[in-house]
């Protein structure tokens, strides 16, 4: 199925409302479906959908709370999701935060007690939006174990950067601190395929490429450098937000259970307080003419995104999608 990306919005929207999201949880968190699938995101997409609209039924995520949004001091900002989706929180929290970055220069956010926040990228790229850059943390339930262990300890605890620029973010970057995403690995077992070598051990910490295998046991980080990583937005995620440990949640889509509880913290930088946009922007272009010159793979993340519209979506998955929004 080719499908456009507002409709792919407005029947994630409506199997939400259907599911018992409020109006305006349901509208955010439908705008990220949409731009997941928008920009090949397909983990963070539709795959995501029926998972939501079960735990809104099984009262895993509470789809109709308020959140509350404070301003402790003049560089900080607090957004507590109440046990919600993150998107709503994240966009209540936003006009105080920018106002925050562009009075004082550099302003963090921190949203507590939410739902998987799904991709973190979403929320930077609208930073950048601002004009501002934005660095993003959050933690996961536990998948990855230390270097050298099998227990998984973090999550797959993504970091999200952005780089405004004139109309789209000259540098954008999503990526987890595991050695790959778990969406990864469960998509793979639904299609019956075998894991590259390095994404994972078993349940006795032995490597392995069979998927089943490897949720039975644990992720592996990217190298040393991607746990010390993971563990900074452990930090970051959980110890700044007052939210849980990635050791305290339990899978994201099982349909019920204790809410997520996870956390998010969101730094924003006002180039024009610093060096300026303009003198930001000539230092990027010029590793980026260097990077061209010499002709190999290398490029500035996000540079060349792709933007789909429609969307290839599969069959089986567009019906589920229209089932869940008649239900």
């Amino acid at each position: 199925m080719h499908v456009s990306v507002s409709d792919i919005r407005t029947a994630s929207e409506a199997a939400l409302l259907a599911h018992g999201a409020g109006a305006f949880p349901a509208a955010e968190v439908a705008r990220a479906v949409a731009r997941a699938e928008e920009t090949g995101n397909i983990i963070c997409g539709l795959y995501y959908l029926e998972s939501y609209c079960t735990q809104l039924t099984s009262g895993r995520v509470n789809g109709t709370v308020e959140p509350e949004v404070a301003r402790p001091k003049p560089g900080v900002v607090r957004a507590d999701a109440r046990f919600g989706f993150a998107q709503p929180a994240f966009t209540r929290a936003l006009p105080t935060v920018v106002e925050a970055a562009r009075d004082v220069g550099v302003a963090t956010l921190t949203v507590a007690h939410a739902h998987t926040c799904t991709s973190l990228g979403f929320f930077t790229e609208q930073i950048a939006t601002h004009g501002l850059i934005g660095l993003g943390f959050t933690n996961a339930s536990a998948i990855v174990a230390a270097p050298g262990g099998r227990a998984p300890v973090l999550g797959t605890n993504p970091v999200a950067m952005s780089i405004p620029g004139p109309d789209a973010p000259l540098m954008h970057a999503d990526f987890s601190t595991s050695a790959v995403a778990l969406g990864k690995i469960t998509m793979a077992k639904a299609a019956g395929e075998a894991i590259p070598p390095g994404w994972a051990v078993d349940a006795e910490g032995e490597p392995t490429t069979d998927p089943e295998a490897a949720l039975k046991g644990a992720l592996v980080s990217a190298g040393p450098k991607g746990w010390a990583f993971g563990l900074l937005v452990e930090v970051m995620a959980a110890g700044l937000t007052g939210s849980v440990n990635s050791l305290d949640v339990k899978g994201l889509k099982l349909p019920d259970g204790k809410p997520h509880d996870l956390g998010q913290t969101y730094l924003l930088i006002d180039p024009g307080a610093h060096a300026g946009r303009d003198v930001m922007a000539a230092r990027l272009a010029r590793v980026a003419d260097a990077i061209a010159e010499d002709g190999g793979t290398g490029r500035i993340p996000g540079a060349s995104r792709r933007h789909l519209d429609p969307v290839d979506v599969p069959d089986a998955l567009w019906a589920q999608v229209q089932a869940l929004a008649d239900a």
